[in-house]
């Protein structure tokens, strides 16, 4: 075989025997975290802006009765549920993202798993192995085509990520052949779009479908189609004007299958701590380490300057999203001494007086030479004293990793008001059980509000 070829082969073949393959036991801890967090972040979502036409919308849709639209009583088609579920769970910024592919892979992955396995009676050790995949092939893709010449282009790295993992994720738990596999990967290649003005919508309701509900609904879409019994090209990674061509002037498709059951990209996933923009999570961190340990006020703060890369700066100035402004989220911090999904989310909070004034003693400066998310915060005191903190690990990163009670009181956070304590504390004790579970439709009994 050519090497293109044999990429190919090994790839549909990975793809293909992902359910069966076992995972050590560090990357099914990860992902039990990752399906937790992804579930909190759709269920919160189910009552935030974009949740209403969505829920509207594939309900007015009807179809056969796979999948359940978590926070909801709507069991509608795997395809509608997944392009649902997956608005909602970025439907803000709570969700979990990866840095070298330049996405949020959570979002798409897990409801096009959570879909896929109802509908087909999978249990949730199938599910963890397919969700596992879906973070490997989504981040691969990214880094095969270039992740920031692909941005550079005007391509939604957040859009072609998930979506191939999405996709993989649904072909696995669909039990397609390596053969179909081929054919899976040809139909999400032809789905695959997404354009950078998404950082234009104000609302979060494009931006929901951009990085998540497009990518689940192509995703199953793609599986179920194979699964149905349609062919397709072999090899769409190669031969003429093929999927590499037409996205990557410079395609290293080797890396499709680098590492692949050795390298694990869940375990390189980042959970957020704090459910606001990736931008601002180091912000909140060093703010945090700022005030709390010399028990600093907001009338203790004369000033603060927020050193950040000229590279992401400009996604959180003066954004008209409250979770992703980083002025409004840092005068937060420091008013309230920490920022809770209830305050990042009210609307209200931007107009607060005390809010407002200590907006004005926040200034955010871009820095060409500072990395991505790595900003450096200077705090001054009115006692004349300057304290400075650079977040070099966020807290939820690889490098600083969340722990399992810390991702317990963020889900439970996110969905507790909604679905109340009990079934809270149901949902989350079977996550952490998932690989016992027969058939992962069980769930809906704490996803059904």
């Amino acid at each position: 075989m050519s090497a293109p070829e044999s990429i190919m082969a090994a790839l549909a073949a990975y793809i293909s025997g992902a359910c069966e393959r076992a995972l050590p036991a560090e990357v099914i801890e990860k992902t039990k975290h990752h399906v937790l967090d992804t579930l909190a972040a759709i269920v919160s979502g189910s009552r935030l802006a974009p949740a209403e036409p969505v829920i509207r919308y594939v309900e007015s849709l009807g179809g056969t009765q796979e999948a359940l639209v978590c926070g909801t009583s709507t069991v509608t088609t795997a395809v509608n549920a997944a392009m649902a579920n997956a608005m909602l769970a970025h439907a803000d910024e709570t969700d979990d993202s990866h840095l070298t592919s330049r996405s949020h892979l959570g979002c798409g992955v897990v409801p096009a798993a959570l879909a896929m396995g109802e509908r087909e009676g999978s249990s949730g050790a199938r599910l963890l192995r397919a969700v596992t995949l879906g973070y490997d092939i989504g981040a691969r893709v990214c880094h095969a085509l270039g992740t920031d010449q692909l941005y550079a282009a005007g391509h939604s790295t957040h859009t072609f990520a998930p979506t191939f993992g999405a996709a993989a994720t649904a072909g696995a738990l669909a039990g397609l052949s390596a053969r179909q596999c081929r054919w899976l990967l040809s139909y999400t290649a032809q789905q695959t779009s997404g354009i950078n003005c998404w950082q234009r919508d104000q609302n979060h309701m494009e931006k929901a479908f951009d990085f998540g509900g497009m990518a689940g609904r192509n995703g199953v879409t793609a599986a179920t189609m194979v699964q149905a019994g349609f062919t397709g090209v072999d090899d769409v990674f190669s031969g003429p004007r093929n999927f590499l061509f037409a996205f990557s002037p410079e395609p290293q498709p080797e890396r499709f299958v680098e590492g692949l059951g050795e390298r694990y990209e869940i375990m390189h996933t980042n959970i957020k701590k704090w459910s606001v923009g990736s931008p601002v999570q180091a912000v909140l961190d060093s703010l945090q380490a700022l005030i709390v340990e010399p028990g600093l006020g907001a009338e203790d703060v004369e000033s603060v300057v927020v050193r950040m890369s000229d590279r992401e700066s400009h996604v959180v100035e003066g954004s008209g999203m409250p979770n992703v402004n980083v002025h409004h989220l840092a005068a937060l911090m420091i008013v309230d001494g920490t920022v809770t999904f209830a305050a990042a989310h009210d609307a209200s909070r931007v107009e607060d007086s005390a809010v407002q004034a200590m907006r004005a003693r926040i200034e955010l400066r871009p820095d060409p030479d500072l990395p991505r998310r790595q900003p450096v915060v200077i705090l001054k005191s009115r006692d004349g004293k300057t304290r400075e903190h650079a977040t070099r690990a966020v807290r939820g990163t690889p490098d600083n990793p969340m722990s399992r009670k810390e991702v317990e009181h963020k889900a439970r956070e996110l969905t507790a008001p909604i679905l109340g304590g009990e079934r809270t504390d149901a949902l989350i004790a079977a996550i952490w059980d998932l690989e016992n579970f027969g058939d992962v439709s069980e769930l809906r009994a704490w996803l059904t509000a």
